[in-house]
């Protein structure tokens, strides 16, 4: 067997090279006398307002794909690892693991002497209750890991016998969407097809009070044991700083807006864009902008001169994102030009590989790929609709960058659903214009789903098998590396450019933190 110290969990499980641990940034310093820091206490508010744009239909985020389910789970429940600031899991209720040579079976040890909020000690019946019904009832667990399952060794040591030898076992085990949250085992067996029906967990806040509708309150747990050798990010310290959080659900962007304005809220998410310069300027508001996810072009590889490569080349180089993001985007601060298909900080997935192909800005050289494609004007469909206006605004640059090349290219535009039925239809598209925020590893992306644009070629499969089997982190970088670049070289799609998020924050506001989404326990707001 091969041990794992959890501390120095890298992003794969297999043969990987531990990873130097250091120190929090000012986790460990100590400025000011015990006086100053009662003082500052006490001018600190006991309740932090934080304004949301969707009413959560669950707190279950085992089978809930919605962030703002997974934002406020986060506080109140946790799993056995977690994404640090670099997108590398890091342990939270595991303390150890080992992996068996043939890498099928995944001995965990777990941290002792952690309490849920009903006062009960989390053993290992607790986790493999939660993580059998994970891999059961989560799509993307499932999807990645279905077949594995979790059996008692002891009350402190489970075993996981994975369906498969993958070098990413770990990470799936750590996805913060729909993250495998520990639940009491007598929770998990109630659970019905809707969902549990009682949220406690082991996190800094348990949930006091949810009113239909309006707010979702929590208060800080008192008995909470956190991690000794927490990291950062959704596996940083955990501190509850202020004793109560309330999310307050305000669907309408022009109300959540005067809230961020007139100081009723003190986080306030999914600013509108348009508003932008407005808040950037206020004396007494922050703004977080954060980096949430790729805009993308998908082109169809199947049907018609779309099926000719030297057609699809044409039309990456015809693209000019410079001017496809400013229009969607309006400031030039929301948006990074960058071909790669994840964050650029993240140290596992993010390259710039096939960056020859992107942003080309290159008519001559797409008139001469039209003509070596034998192009005679036919008609491109792009499709796309209005309910996502950053889609809808790219798609019309695209179609006039487009037609300065010589392509015939026409927009139908749909509701969104029609839009998606279209879109999964080889037959009615030429190409469309998505959005989709970032993902933790590379299968879980949709340019690799077949059903997206209708993309299936062996050298995807190969991609994805050389990645899941790589025997290092080196080796699985390297593998996506190639198989981004044949996305680009096959002209099965373009990254168009990677999109933010902005929040607004009082100006007293300290400790918030940003991963995938807003992280408000170490979070203080003043008096």
């Amino acid at each position: 067997m091969k041990k794992k110290t959890l501390s120095r969990v890298l992003a794969f499980s297999l043969c990987a090279a531990l990873l130097a641990t250091t120190g929090c940034g000012g986790s460990d310093k100590k400025d000011g006398s015990t006086d100053a820091k009662q003082t500052e206490a006490a001018a600190a508010k006991d309740e932090m307002h934080i304004a949301v744009s969707a009413n959560p239909p669950t707190l279950d985020t085992q089978i809930s794909n919605s962030n703002i389910v997974g934002q406020i789970a986060y506080h109140i429940f946790e799993p056995l690892f977690a994404m640090d600031e670099n997108y590398e899991p890091q342990p939270v209720l595991a303390e150890s693991y080992e992996v068996s040579e043939d890498g099928l079976e995944y001995t965990i040890k777990l941290r002792e002497g952690v309490k849920f909020h009903n006062g009960n000690e989390m053993t290992a019946d607790d986790v493999v209750a939660s993580m059998n019904r994970w891999i059961e009832k989560s799509p993307k667990a499932n999807t990645l890991i279905g077949g594995s399952t979790f059996e008692k060794v002891d009350d402190y040591t489970v075993k996981m016998r994975a369906n498969q030898a993958s070098s990413d076992i770990i990470t799936v085990l750590a996805n913060p969407i729909m993250f495998a949250a520990i639940y009491p085992a007598e929770i998990v067996e109630a659970a019905t097809d809707e969902g549990i029906s009682e949220f406690i967990g082991t996190g800094p806040y348990k949930l006091a009070e949810w009113k239909q509708d309006q707010y979702i309150k929590l208060e800080k747990n008192d008995d909470y044991q956190g991690n000794e050798n927490a990291t950062s990010g959704l596996a940083s310290k955990k501190t509850a700083a202020t004793k109560t959080l309330v999310f307050d659900f305000v669907t309408d962007a022009s109300t959540r807006l005067a809230g961020a304005q007139n100081g009723q809220y003190d986080v306030v998410e999914e600013i509108p864009l348009d508003n932008y310069d407005d808040l950037a300027n206020a004396s007494n508001v922050t703004l977080s902008i954060t980096k949430g996810g790729t805009l993308n072009l998908f082109l169809n590889t199947t049907e018609g001169i779309m099926a000719n490569q030297d057609m699809r080349q044409a039309v990456l180089a015809a693209l000019n994102c410079d001017d496809i993001l400013l229009a969607c985007y309006g400031n030039e601060d929301l948006y990074e030009e960058n071909p790669g298909w994840f964050n650029p900080s993240d140290t596992q997935w993010g390259t710039d590989a096939g960056k020859e192909y992107y942003n080309q800005k290159d008519a001559d050289k797409a008139k001469e790929l039209l003509k070596k494609a034998g192009y005679n004007n036919e008609k491109l469909v792009l499709v796309t609709t209005p309910d996502y206006p950053e889609m809808y605004s790219a798609t019309l640059v695209v179609q006039e960058q487009l037609k300065k090349v010589g392509i015939n290219a026409e927009v139908e535009s749909y509701d969104f659903s029609t839009f998606m039925e279209h879109r999964a239809d080889p037959k009615q598209f030429s190409m469309y214009v998505t959005s989709n925020s970032y993902n933790v590893i590379p299968i879980q992306l949709s340019v690799l789903d077949k059903g997206w644009a209708g993309l299936d070629t062996p050298e995807v499969t190969d991609g994805i098998t050389a990645i899941r089997s790589a025997a290092s982190t080196e080796d699985a970088s390297a593998a996506w590396a190639d198989l981004q670049e044949f996305l680009y070289e096959y002209g099965a799609a373009s990254v168009i450019g990677h999109y933010t998020g902005v929040n607004a924050l009082s100006t007293k506001v300290e400790g918030y933190d940003y991963l995938r989404f807003p992280i408000l326990w170490n979070a203080t707001v003043s008096k």
